[in-house]
């Protein structure tokens, strides 16, 4: 899987994306159809808790695309309570196409 992290308003260090690599690779045992990921990390008004923001779009075919933003005072918990989101929409998804 491709994984494109884009950090808007600071510089991601390297185990900021050591972390993202090692969280949406886990995706993939709910979903083996990933193409991509796209991670976008955002400082959102600095001077306030709650400000870290991380989005992640997965490109997944002959399926919509699957998307979950989540705001939170650190990255990491960001991204963890995104992943989890992701997690319950591959599901979702994938119940969804077996049913078909």
């Amino acid at each position: 899987m491709d994984i494109k992290i884009q950090s808007i308003h600071f510089d991601a260090t390297a185990q900021l994306q050591a972390f993202i690599e090692k969280k949406v690779n886990k995706l993939e045992k709910y979903c083996d159809e990933i193409t991509s990921a796209e991670v976008v990390l955002k400082v959102v008004k600095p001077e306030t808790s709650l400000n870290k923001e991380a989005s992640i779009k997965l490109l997944v075919p002959r399926a919509d695309d699957i998307y979950s933003q989540k705001i939170a005072d650190t990255f990491e918990e960001a991204i963890d309570n995104a992943i989890d989101a992701l997690v319950k929409q591959l599901q979702k998804n994938k119940e969804k196409t077996r049913g078909k």
